[in-house]
C-alpha cells in the first residue's frame, strides 16, 4: 500500500514549525541575558540531535544489510524515511559550523587563534583541533555518510523493479564498508562537535557513549513512526513479533548507555585527575537536576517498564516509553552541549521549547515525505517472505 502525507499531518508539522518558530524568537528577543549563544547553542543541541537520529537509521540499516537480518525486512522503508533526513540534517550542522568558524558564535574556543596563543594546553592539541583540519574531517563525515545513505536507497529501489540477489549481497558489502568507516567516524564526530565544546577535557569512552545515544533514539524513532503508520492502516505485514524486536532492541541499547553513562562518570571520578573530574564537577554545581533526571528517565523507565515479554508486544506502552526516552535523550544532548558553550547561564524558556518544536516539525514532515516516495513494504527482497512470516 502507498502512503501519502494526509493534509492533517501535514497541518500538524506545519503547525509545530509555525509554533517553534515564533516561540524561538519571542524567546530570542524577551530574554537580555546571553540570549545570542544561547541559541547558537540551542542549534547545535537539536542539530545534531535530529542529525543523529537519521545517522543512527543509517547505522542501524547497514547492519541489517551486513548481517543478513530477515525479520526487519519488511520495516525497511522505515530505517530508509528516517535516513532521508540526513541531507537536511547536514546542512544544519555545516551552517552551524561555519557560524563558529567565522565568529558568529564562540562555541569552539579552539577555534579562536588569540585565545589558543594564550592557552598551552590547546595549543598541544592544535594539530587536530584546528579550523582546517575540522573541515576536512567534516567534508568526509558528510560525504561518506550522504553517499552511502543515497546508495543504499538507490539500490533498494531498483531491487523493487529487478528482483534477484545481485543489488541485496551488493548492498551487504557496501553495508560491512560502511560499518568500518562507521566505527571510527561516530567516535571522531562526537570528539569534534561535542567534546571539544570542553576542550581541555577528554574520555576515551565518549564516542561509545554519544553512539549509544544515538542508536537507541533511532530505534525509539522507528517505534513510534510503525505504530503511527499501523494506526492508518498501513504496514499490516508488521505483526507483534517485529515489534517485539525493536522494543528488544530500545530495552538493551538502553542499558548500554546506562552502562556507558556510570562507567564513564564513575572511573573519572574514582580516579580524580583534575582535568577530568572538572566536567562532572561543573555539571554537579550548575547541571544537577537536568543531569540525573535524564539518567532517571533513560535507565530506570525501560528497565522498570520493559522488563516483561509482554510489555514489549504493548503497543500504548511502547509509544508511552519511546516518547519519554525520546525527550530524555535530548535532554541528555542538552547536558553535552550547554556547559561548554553557555557555561553557567543555561535557561530552560521559550527559546529551548520553540527550537525544539521547529526542529521536530520539520524532522516529522522530512521523514514522512520520504515515506510517500515509495511502497512502503519493499518489493522483490529474497528475505521478505521469511520477514513476513517472523514470529518467536
Amino acid at each position: 500500500m502507498e502512503f501519502s502525507i494526509s493534509s492533517r499531518a501535514k497541518n500538524v508539522t506545519f503547525a509545530l514549525m509555525i509554533l517553534g518558530m515564533v516561540a524561538t524568537i519571542v524567546g530570542f528577543f524577551g530574554d537580555n541575558t546571553e540570549h545570542h549563544q544561547r541559541f547558537w547553542s540551542n542549534l547545535l543541541v537539536n542539530g545534531f540531535f535530529f542529525f543523529a537520529i537519521s545517522l543512527g537509521a543509517l547505522f542501524f540499516l547497514s547492519l541489517q544489510y551486513a548481517a543478513e537480518v530477515a525479520w526487519g525486512t519488511v520495516l525497511k522503508r522505515v530505517f530508509e524515511a528516517v535516513m532521508g533526513y540526513l541531507p537536511v540534517g547536514s546542512a544544519i550542522l555545516i551552517l552551524f559550523f561555519l557560524a563558529a568558524t567565522f565568529g558568529f558564535n564562540h562555541s569552539y574556543e579552539w577555534m579562536d587563534s588569540h585565545h589558543v596563543e594564550h592557552d598551552e594546553i590547546l595549543q598541544h592539541k592544535s594539530t587536530y583541533l584546528n579550523p582546517v583540519f575540522f573541515w576536512i574531517r567534516n567534508a568526509v563525515y558528510f560525504t561518506v555518510f550522504i553517499l552511502f545513505a543515497r546508495a543504499f536507497r538507490k539500490r533498494s529501489l531498483l531491487e523493487d523493479q529487478v528482483g534477484g540477489t545481485e543489488l541485496h549481497f551488493k548492498n551487504y558489502r557496501k553495508g560491512a564498508t560502511f560499518l568500518v568507516l562507521f566505527a571510527v567516524f561516530s567516535s571522531t564526530l562526537a570528539w569534534d562537535w561535542l567534546m571539544s565544546l570542553e576542550p581541555h577535557w577528554f574520555s576515551t569512552l565518549y564516542g561509545w557513549y554519544v553512539f549509544s545515544g544515538m542508536w537507541v533514539t533511532a530505534i525509539i524513532t522507528f517505534i513510534m513512526l510503525t505504530l503511527y503508520l499501523k494506526s492508518k492502516g498501513h504496514l499490516n505485514e508488521v505483526n507483534e513479533n517485529h515489534l517485539h524486536d525493536l522494543g528488544k532492541w530500545m530495552f538493551a541499547i538502553s542499558f548500554l548507555w546506562s552502562y556507558l553513562w556510570f562507567f564513564q562518570m564513575q572511573l573519572i571520578w574514582y580516579a580524580n585527575i583534575p582535568e577530568e573530574v572538572s566536567y562532572y564537577q561543573f555539571r554537579n554545581e550548575h547541571y544537577k537536576f537536568p543531569y540525573y533526571f535524564m539518567f532517571v528517565i533513560n535507565f530506570a523507565l525501560p528497565m522498570l517498564v520493559l522488563m516483561s515479554r509482554d510489555a514489549k508486544r504493548n503497543y500504548k506502552l511502547l509509544m508511552f516509553v519511546g516518547l519519554v526516552i525520546f525527550f530524555g535523550h535530548w535532554l541528555d544532548v542538552f547536558v553535552m552541549v550547554m556547559p561548554g558553550t553557555v557555561k553557567q547561564h543555561w535557561q530552560f524558556g521559550l527559546l529551548e521549547i520553540g527550537m525544539f518544536l521547529m526542529f521536530l516539525g520539520l524532522f516529522i514532515f522530512v521523514v514522512l515525505r520520504e515515506l510517500s516516495k515509495a511502497p512502503l513494504v519493499p518489493k522483490n527482497h529474497p528475505y521478505l517472505e521469511e520477514s513476513i512470516h517472523h514470529q518467536f
